[in-house]
């Protein structure tokens, strides 16, 4: 039993490292792709308009930029499919967003949402004013201390790049047990008959699901990291790749990478204005295209070496 246990852990780790390399046909390597299919996610949508600027909501500019983003990634990665989970101004709950990525079997998910920061507040000594206040059952006047108030827009502004919650990792790992079975279906016949000998609750899955996250993890941190750095490339404040405590529930119910990108500031008039304008949108679109291109190479090269490392 202890023998047969350990030739299914040994094949099923070995299929972690197939995952981006070759399956061998007639004793010629042939090279799997390695992302096959995108999925872009305009934020918010229908009676969620999300963050509110002066003339224009998150949930239009969201989608304005998604669908240009679409169409740069179209051209430049010709053979990626790009699937939308909106491409109208329609409501989707975060629980159908996920649903629609899981189903269609993205390799990446990209999120497109619009920052905001509640405004700054002000407050202006004036002099003093007279008020009665109650001492001892009777009304006194008392002279107190008088302040103007007033707001103006939050200066925030730049962009920030999130991935999975800091303290999600459980639910991440729950997402990636629930596609082991597929994706070892895909990895090898061997290795799925290695499986089919293993009980659902054997550890050996458990360790699989683990080195899952692990690896959605890491590529989701270093597409974040390179759509910031090419953010400063173009002149933009970057607000850096970040993990939110409180978690994004759509990035940890994927069941592939995944980044939401916030593209700036709505509640900044400049960044309004930048947000709005063909300019910044196709700048945006540019920079989440150059990445995710760097991306991909990425995975193509670690694919390759991967590949000539089973050849020696």
């Amino acid at each position: 039993m202890m023998r047969v246990k350990y030739a299914a852990f040994v094949l099923l780790s070995f299929g972690i490292t197939m995952l981006c390399s070759f399956s061998s046909n007639k004793g010629k390597p042939q090279q799997k792709q390695v992302l096959r299919r995108i999925i872009v996610d305009a934020g918010h949508g229908g009676a969620d308009i999300g963050a509110r600027g002066r003339y224009s909501t998150e949930s239009q500019i969201s989608l304005e930029v998604a669908l240009k983003l679409e169409k740069m990634l179209q051209d430049a990665l010709p053979d990626v499919e790009i699937i939308m989970t909106r491409k109208t101004d329609i409501f989707h709950s975060v629980i159908q967003k996920a649903d629609i990525a899981n189903q269609a079997k993205g390799d990446l998910f990209v999120c497109i949402h619009v920052n905001s920061a509640a405004p700054s507040r002000h407050r202006e000594f004036v002099g003093y004013k007279t008020v009665k206040v109650r001492r001892k059952g009777k009304l006194v006047s008392q002279r107190v201390k008088d302040y103007r108030t007033w707001t103006t827009p939050n200066p925030a502004m730049g962009t920030e790049t999130y991935i999975y919650g800091i303290d999600k990792t459980d639910e991440r790992k729950a997402v990636a047990s629930e596609g082991l079975d597929e994706y070892l279906d895909s990895v090898s016949v061997k290795i799925l008959e290695a499986r089919k000998k293993t009980d659902a609750n054997d550890p050996t899955k458990t360790m699989l699901a683990n080195i899952l996250t692990q690896q959605y993890f890491q590529r989701s941190a270093k597409l974040a990291m390179t759509i910031e750095e090419e953010f400063l490339k173009i002149g933009r404040i970057s607000r850096k790749a970040q993990q939110r405590k409180k978690g994004i529930w759509v990035l940890q119910a994927v069941n592939m990478p995944a980044v939401l990108v916030e593209t700036g500031f709505i509640s900044n008039p400049d960044e309004e204005d930048y947000l709005n304008s063909e300019k910044g949108q196709l700048e945006i679109c540019q920079v989440v295209t150059k990445a995710v291109r760097i991306y991909k190479n990425s995975l193509e090269n670690q694919a390759g070496i991967t590949a000539a490392g089973n050849r020696k």
